[in-house]
């Protein structure tokens, strides 16, 4: 079975993450029994990206959310890293500045996704106003409650106009992330990604995995699925998000397009500035006679 079959949250359908083991390894004991194959996908997401950018005609975006220490930037780094910076662009969205609170929620994500022939990484999305939102109680029911169905009509929009959408929940236990923060406790190079807030948002993990249950349940749709990857093992986290990837790039069947040159004429000019060059060669491999 496929990945992108094995882990994706079918539409309509209700998500009990207690269900989802978050240890599974899809039976590979080692990450070195994983390497030789999340290094093939690497090249083949860097080749199709480059197939993208060609054929110009769609633009993915890919959202990435989990847990903190749940791995979203190992993922830009590990995976999508393997793709050419000039055609991919990650947005992370921090909290909204006075002007955007003053438009709809999704008014400042619009202007970040991709554009035809691009990749965009949404490093944490537009799902934080049915998340964090809703957990921490910074707007009324009413309001995070209608959100669900706007998400679902703003990547049916983006959609239809040419983005393929891939939303992967990087799902971990609550002891793997007590785990990660320990270790950064103890690396002294990642002291930085320390947070005040990593211990007392923990004592909310309940109401997150609620919070994500209901948006993994509602938010995905054939135009825009939801894939729960087990990421409790980093390395298998990696193969499983470049699987699919990959596997959903490669059901769009890009083409590069028709050359916009005449090249009879190109191959003319090739050979007449062959010819040239070989008329002004000077036997014996000298370039003159000084």
């Amino acid at each position: 079975m496929k990945d992108s079959v094995r882990f994706l949250v079918e539409p309509r359908s209700k998500v009990k993450l207690r269900d989802v083991d978050p240890d599974y390894r899809g039976g590979h004991a080692k990450p070195e029994d994983a390497q030789e194959e999340i290094e093939h996908h690497a090249q083949r997401l860097r080749a199709l990206q480059e197939l993208l950018y060609a054929e110009h005609q769609r633009a993915l975006l890919i959202c990435l959310q989990a847990m903190d220490a749940g791995g979203k930037d190992g993922t830009i780094n590990h995976v999508l890293g393997a793709m050419n910076p000039q055609g991919c662009k990650v947005v992370s969205f921090k909290q909204p500045s006075v002007v955007e609170r003053d438009h709809d929620f999704l008014w400042r994500v619009h202007l970040q996704t991709p554009g035809k022939g691009e990749v965009g990484v949404f490093n944490r999305s537009y799902y934080e106003d049915v998340l964090v939102t809703r957990v921490h109680d910074l707007v009324p029911e009413k309001v995070w409650s209608k959100r669900y169905d706007q998400i679902n009509d703003f990547e049916k929009m983006l959609a239809k106009n040419g983005t393929l959408l891939l939303k992967f929940f990087l799902y971990i236990s609550k002891d793997e992330q007590l785990r990660r923060f320990k270790d950064r406790l103890d690396d002294p190079t990642k002291h930085w990604k320390i947070s005040a807030s990593d211990y007392t948002e923990r004592e909310r993990w309940d109401d997150y995995i609620g919070a994500f249950e209901a948006a993994l349940s509602r938010c995905s749709t054939k135009h825009a699925p939801w894939f729960i990857i087990p990421a409790n093992h980093k390395w298998f986290r990696n193969l499983a998000v470049s699987r699919i990837v990959v596997e959903c790039l490669e059901g769009l069947n890009m083409k590069y397009p028709e050359p916009s040159v005449d090249f009879d004429q190109i191959r003319k000019a090739y050979h007449d500035a062959q010819r040239e060059q070989l008329g002004n060669a000077v036997p014996g491999g000298s370039e003159g006679q000084g």
